[in-house]
């Protein structure tokens, strides 16, 4: 028999209660979860039910996890509120702007919708009522689902890890189907006609440096010469260049996307191409005067600030539409430098370290119809050359007959 106090160990009783001049019956059993680390009494939960067997079959089944150490005590918490906590407490490991975007999807997303519902109540088909709401009443894209689906997921999970959850229910939602974007490169034609446009313009080195090497945005706004290598030809990237969240116009030197530096090993075009660079920035720093801060950026303003990302993006979609490309993205410069490096020759890791993807079999997802391309001329090449051997073996049969 359990010993009293006991974790695990409960007891039953009838009672009954007068409401509206009528008795009512029913039992109840109480079963002690642990004790107040603070006070050292025991923490009790009650079961109660029509018939003994309901509520005894309720009591053995909580001492049952209580003993397998897999019982979590109900909460009075709410998932707006735990959201809250989340929130607040445990987004230290992210990128700034990354908690910021998730603070805004908690406001306006998920507390709108599921702050009321009681944490250790919330089930895996609420949620995806919550989710099928987004696609189809709020008209959501099926990449914004999935974003929202992550942020509770993981808010969830560390509620799990601290033990208000037993299991996280978003785990046996199922998502709306994302159908994969076409990119759109610029091919050589319109890649000549870019760099004829830039020629002379004052973000030429800044594009160039994009189209070639496959820099993204704030990669390239945030590169600095000590990560520049030119008697080597290599480019190390290693942070970016984020704006602040909540404050317009400020920005701050962040790690890159996976947080993971790379080494790129430029085409001697760029090479060359940035010690041009760099021996225009000493001539304006030498015009700024005492005006000009020395923050190491390889493309700057004339005082030696960062470039706007902003700015940047505006100035690129002023250029492309005037050679006929106005639906081109200033990221597509970096799809154009992946295509071009697949079709003159380079193995798809090499793009991928280059990029700076976290696996090359993501790289293949995105590029995989070029890579596909290349295999059918490939095919179409090696076709020609088998028909031109057939047509020798065909003249030596004549010339001997």
């Amino acid at each position: 028999m359990a010993k009293k106090g006991a974790k695990g160990a409960g007891t039953i009783r009838k009672k009954t209660v007068t409401r509206g001049g009528k008795e009512y019956s029913y039992f109840e059993a109480r079963v002690t979860t642990g004790r107040d680390p603070g006070t050292g009494r025991q923490i009790q939960r009650s079961f109660t039910g029509k018939t003994q067997k309901e509520v005894r079959e309720k009591m053995q089944a909580a001492a049952v996890a209580i003993n397998q150490g897999t019982y979590t005590a109900p909460q009075r918490l709410t998932v707006g509120r735990w959201l809250e906590i989340w929130a607040a407490e445990y987004l230290g490991s992210v990128k700034p702007k990354t908690a910021a975007l998730y603070r805004a999807t908690v406001s306006n997303h998920l507390k709108p919708t599921l702050g009321a519902v009681r944490l250790d109540a919330l089930n895996a088909h609420t949620i995806q009522h919550f989710y099928n709401a987004l696609s189809t009443e709020r008209g959501l894209s099926p990449k914004t689902v999935k974003n929202i689906h992550g942020i509770l997921h993981k808010a969830l999970q560390q509620a799990v890890k601290v033990g208000y959850l037993r299991f996280n229910p978003a785990e046996a939602c199922e998502l709306p189907r994302i159908e994969k974007k076409e990119i759109t490169p610029l091919d050589s034609e319109a890649i000549y006609a870019f760099m004829e446009i830039i020629r002379g313009h004052r973000f030429e080195a800044l594009y160039l440096t994009m189209l070639f090497t496959g820099l993204r945005r704030g990669e390239a706004c945030g590169l600095t010469w000590d990560c520049v290598n030119l008697d080597k030809g290599t480019i190390h990237i290693d942070k970016q260049l984020q704006n602040i969240p909540g404050k317009p116009g400020e920005f701050h030197l962040v790690p890159t996307k996976n947080s993971k530096g790379r080494t790129i090993t430029a085409a001697a075009s760029i090479v060359k191409l940035l010690k041009k660079q760099y021996v225009q920035q000493l001539e304006a720093r030498l015009k700024a005067g005492p005006l000009w801060q020395d923050n190491g950026f390889v493309f700057c303003n004339e005082l030696g600030e960062h470039l706007s990302p902003s700015t940047v993006y505006h100035q690129y979609k002023i250029l492309v539409a005037s050679i006929g490309r106005p639906d081109a993205r200033l990221h597509d410069l970096r799809h154009s430098y992946a295509v071009a490096a697949l079709q003159a020759g380079d193995d798809i890791k090499t793009v991928q370290g280059n990029l700076g993807h976290h696996t090359a079999a993501f790289t293949l997802d995105v590029y995989g119809h070029i890579t596909e391309q290349m295999k059918q001329a490939s095919a179409s090449r090696m076709e020609a050359y088998i028909k031109s051997i057939s047509s020798l073996q065909r003249e030596n049969i004549r010339e001997k007959a």
